[in-house]
């Protein structure tokens, strides 16, 4: 079994996205890693340079700019990175620059990998996620947050990534796919506060205009953690990969997850999930079989 991840990176070190961490959790399950470097404004190519595996094949790209109806450069990036793999790959794994893979979940991962290649009904591996917002210490557990999605694909080119890189399609169709007993950790709303505001002025480009930005993005030097809806305190362990950054934390969030900052409805479908497991009208970019 032959095993590619691919990756899309840009202004990694400008906004701070965890990237070195994100290949070097998948590294130990892959044969081979393709990294799409866009054309930065730092020194993100020589980032991803210098991790030191021989495993890594990087592809310089240009983002196109003129894609901003729905976050469509995202998904560009992520094909150029996609169709660069091996042609031998059996599965590719998908990670994007602030999605960290934790250690624990490796034998997980590579069990259902070697268990659904010779089933070609199932075309896509699912994961759960974990958002942490703020700091390392908390985690999403609203709808705003989504539970699961699609990052080991078969190795097969028409998949592509959809819409704004969330998921996959196969000819405009959603993937049939199985679930893996593991969880991405996704670090994207933690950050230092200026990194963040940064981020949020020039990542929303990418959806919008310039006028729709200055209406709805405050002109601030520092983000605003703190308007957030409701949050639970994470009590488990990190990725080993990222216990440095977590060390170099140098701003302060705190939290009170007792305080819920949500309608009826909302709380309604809290406790329907926390009862049940079912989320009611829960999108669902795959179908599980």
């Amino acid at each position: 079994m032959f095993v590619s991840g691919f990756t899309f990176i840009r202004n990694a070190i400008k906004f701070d996205y965890p990237i070195r961490e994100a290949i070097e959790s998948i590294l130990p399950l892959c044969d081979e890693v393709v990294v799409a470097v866009g054309k930065s404004e730092d020194d993100t190519l020589k980032l991803i340079q210098s991790i030191p595996s021989d495993k890594i094949r990087i592809v310089e790209t240009q983002w196109d700019e003129s894609l901003r109806e729905g976050g469509a450069v995202l998904a560009s990036e992520t094909n150029k990175a996609f169709d660069a793999i091996s042609d031998k790959s059996d599965w590719a794994f998908y990670i994007q620059g602030d999605e960290v893979i934790h250690e624990k979940d490796y034998p997980a991962i590579l069990e259902a990998m070697e268990t659904y290649l010779p089933d070609k009904k199932v075309e896509g591996l699912l994961f759960r996620y974990l958002h942490f917002y703020g700091s390392y210490d908390y985690i999403g557990d609203s709808r705003r947050w989504y539970r699961r999605e699609v990052r080991i694909i078969r190795n097969d080119k028409s998949i592509r990534s959809w819409k704004d890189a969330q998921g996959f399609r196969k000819e405009g169709r959603k993937l049939f796919v199985k679930p893996v007993d593991a969880t991405v950790y996704h670090y994207g709303w933690v950050k230092p506060p200026e990194k963040q505001q940064a981020k949020q002025k020039t990542f929303n480009l990418y959806w919008h205009d310039e006028n729709w930005v200055k209406e709805h993005i405050p002109d601030v030097d520092e983000f605003d953690y703190s308007k957030i809806d409701t949050l639970a305190k994470f009590t488990g362990s990190h990725p080993k990969v990222m216990q440095k950054r977590i060390e170099a934390m140098n701003w302060q969030f705190s939290f009170d997850p007792t305080q819920k900052k949500l309608n009826l409805k909302e709380k309604l479908s809290m406790w329907i999930e926390k009862k049940t497991g079912w989320r009611p009208g829960e999108y669902k970019n795959y179908k599980l079989i």
